[in-house]
């Protein structure tokens, strides 16, 4: 017969001191940071759901989820060229319960909307980690009679401002781009700037409007069909979806190097160690089975990497864009 006393050696005092020891030596080694110790993580998105960054997101946030037992909440805070998520996060609590996922627009809209911008994207945040990287490209309708770039800057110089190019808006990655292209190819383009991604590519296919700029992965589909055709990539290296597609670098214009970036934010003031905790399990989540594969088909390679990667990744896109910005004389819409 087995007496209480043999499973219970201390009584009293003594049993509850070691049971506090035990305690504390457990939660010492289950210690985890404020920001995933909350009941959920919200993801704020400045934009509409099914768009690249909501995805983008959602599929950080089921991993991040699967690996930590942490809920992910995506929060939609689309408007105003993202300024209207970008300020709910940067007055939000410093506690790492609310994150931003950020694309290329997080710094552009600093010269944009320099007047108005209701925050600074350095001064108000704190970088955890770049989240992924997608390519662009140039083109064209399939009736369109230039087949090569070389042949597009050809025509534009010949009639300069009859070639007309579309984008999803005044200011977005797409617009800048293209500006970039004529500021080194030395041509001048009609700006059409439509309110969206979709009804400028669907112009573009039948032909009412003569280029864009746009990320590889919407224009795939409608290069497969036939219906348009891509005449150079923004990339260093060719796209392997693409591979007889040349890059602007190979043909002539090395300062063409542009991609679509999503980086991921929390509001400044947020502990160091919840921070590295976060790049921790971001960088963990991006490693995740088939996380690579659902960016992919969204044309996003996974990034990760130091907080320090993403600080240098914003400083350069700051430092990039505002003498291209005034030399197009670009304004937000």
């Amino acid at each position: 017969m087995v007496h209480g006393s043999s499973l219970f050696p201390y009584s009293g005092g003594r049993l509850r001191r070691a049971l506090g020891a035990a305690m504390f030596t457990a939660a010492s080694l289950i210690w985890v940071s404020p920001a995933l110790a909350q009941n959920a993580i919200s993801l704020v998105v400045a934009a509409t759901p099914g768009t690249g960054v909501d995805i983008l997101a959602r599929v950080l946030g089921r991993q991040i989820l699967a690996n930590r037992g942490t809920a992910v909440v995506v929060d939609n805070r689309p408007g105003a060229s993202g300024n209207i998520g970008a300020e709910h996060v940067a007055r939000a609590k410093p506690d790492g319960a609310t994150l931003l996922v950020a694309a290329t627009t997080f710094a552009t809209n600093t010269f944009l909307n320099a007047t108005t911008l209701p925050y600074n994207p350095v001064r108000d945040f704190a970088p955890i980690a770049l989240l992924g990287i997608g390519a662009l490209c140039l083109v064209v309708p399939a009736s369109y009679p230039a087949n090569t770039l070389q042949e597009f800057i050809s025509a534009a110089k010949a009639k300069p401002g009859s070639i007309n190019y579309a984008s999803p808006g005044n200011g977005t990655p797409q617009h800048l781009a293209m500006e970039l292209v004529k500021l080194e190819a030395g041509i001048d383009l009609f700006h059409v700037p439509y309110k969206g991604t979709s009804g400028a590519l669907t112009d573009v296919a039948g032909g009412h409007v003569s280029a864009m700029i746009a990320p590889i992965h919407t224009v795939m589909p409608l290069v497969a069909s036939g219906k348009l055709k891509a005449l150079a990539v923004m990339s260093l290296e060719r796209f392997p979806g693409l591979p007889n597609v040349p890059t602007f670098r190979e043909l002539g214009l090395p300062k063409v190097q542009i991609d679509v970036w999503y980086g991921l934010f929390a509001p400044a003031g947020t502990a160091p160690a919840t921070l590295a905790q976060l790049n921790k399990d971001v960088n963990l989540a991006l490693k995740g089975d088939g996380v690579a594969q659902s960016l992919s088909r969204q044309g996003i390679v996974p990034a990760g990497g130091s907080p320090q990667q993403l600080a240098r990744k914003l400083q350069d896109e700051l430092d990039r864009w505002p003498p291209i910005i005034k030399a197009a004389n670009i304004t937000a819409d």
